[in-house]
């Protein structure tokens, strides 16, 4: 999946310990949130990774407890819940921008088929949009951070989930179609997923990915007003 001669490496290699067998350490920096916002994660090493910036406010002082070093974000997409902190994170660590979508603060601008390393890991950048135009995940040999496409559990699915459609600009079909890309991108051997939403998942992702388009490709409301 990561050797394709035309893929670009648009990251750096992260070192680092990991809490789950050998993989990469990766923290919630918004996990204690009080506020409506996305899971932003921080995958610590040399050169400290942060995807999405989060919502919450104090978000500079969690990522502060654990590194005085931010080398970049990564942004999943540009929904408010995924970027409202941004500046304040670029502003106090300098980091560089990654993003698939025009940002007046992107450094690096993500492209389908790029690689970046994140952690100890190399991942593939897939565009998946449908939930946003400008929505990418990133996968790995080990590790999925899905963004808001797919989902482990939110309020409508447990144990695989899919990004809401009904607001302007979404498209139920194109998600679908992105999540059928996703698994075509994704190993078997991916056992961490991380979304914006919901809980951390340890395990067979593939499984839960596929449930997520099972219920995704019903073509019915996921909320009763959608």
């Amino acid at each position: 999946m990561l050797d394709e001669p035309n893929a670009s490496i648009v990251g750096i290699r992260l070192k680092r310990g990991a809490p789950h067998d050998t993989h990469m350490d990766v923290i919630n920096v918004t996990e204690d949130a009080d506020t409506f916002t996305c899971n932003a994660y921080l995958a610590l090493g040399e050169e400290p990774t942060l995807i999405d910036a989060g919502a919450m406010t104090g978000v500079t002082d969690v990522i502060a407890e654990h590194t005085d070093d931010l080398d970049r974000v990564v942004l999943t997409h540009q929904h408010g819940d995924h970027v409202a902190q941004l500046d304040a994170v670029l502003d106090q660590f300098d980091a560089d921008l990654y993003a698939y979508g025009a940002h007046p603060r992107r450094s690096h601008e993500l492209g389908a088929g790029d690689l970046i390393k994140v952690g100890e890991e190399t991942c593939e950048v897939v565009y998946t949009p449908g939930h946003a135009e400008d929505h990418v995940s990133l996968v790995s040999d080990s590790s999925l951070f899905s963004g808001d496409v797919v989902v482990h559990d939110d309020g409508a699915f447990d144990d695989g989930s899919f990004g809401r459609t009904d607001m302007a600009g979404q498209s139920r079909e194109r998600l679908i179609e992105s999540i059928r890309d996703l698994l075509d991108r994704m190993p078997d051997t991916v056992e961490h997923m991380y979304s914006g939403h919901g809980s951390e998942f340890h395990g067979d992702v593939r499984e839960v990915v596929e449930r997520a388009l099972e219920r995704a490709e019903r073509r019915e409301p996921k909320y009763p007003d959608e």
